[in-house]
């Protein structure tokens, strides 16, 4: 499936944060594989019929969902929709709880909440191009050979073996 094309021209100031996420995500991992922090976050699977939204950011090889850490005084349901909207500039309320998993990513002890959204039709995506620079819709098929992060993988793996929801592995 072809990527989706982001409308908003960069910018120089764009061109210096993606600088600053390119250099401030390997000391942070540095960091966290020496600390080991307890990180919780939350993802949201958006599917666009059988595809799934994917996002590149600037500073990741890998591709990931929507979402990012949950906030001190936060739910992962609120955390979900306020990533969306940071990231995307969606903001629907329709989210399933899909479950969790846990491990050892990033150098950080982490637990991630998945959501799933069920769209029928794209919506119009505005991405920062600065966090995150791409989009793309990819098919079931097309998933299977693509580099994704390490949460996205495990949801992607409970999801193909029929095991339903995601659970702590």
């Amino acid at each position: 499936m072809p990527s989706i094309e982001q409308a908003r021209p960069g910018r120089l100031i764009d061109s210096v944060w993606r600088v600053m996420f390119r250099v401030a995500f390997p000391l942070a991992r540095a960091w966290w594989t020496l600390r080991r922090p307890h990180h919780e976050g939350a993802l949201i699977a958006i599917y666009v019929g059988q595809a799934l939204l994917l996002l590149k950011s600037s500073y990741r090889s890998e591709w990931n969902f929507p979402g990012g850490s949950v906030h001190a005084g936060e739910t992962p349901h609120q955390a979900a929709l306020r990533e969306m909207e940071e990231e995307i500039g969606l903001s629907p309320h329709g989210l399933i709880a899909a479950g969790s998993a846990s491990g050892i990513w990033d150098g950080r002890r982490d637990t991630v909440h998945f959501f799933e959204l069920h769209l029928d039709a794209m919506p119009a995506l505005r991405l920062d191009n600065r966090e995150i620079v791409a989009a793309h819709l990819a098919s079931p098929e097309e998933l299977q050979g693509m580099a994704l992060t390490q949460a996205v993988a495990a949801y992607c793996f409970a999801k193909r073996n029929g095991t339903g929801q995601v659970s702590a592995m």
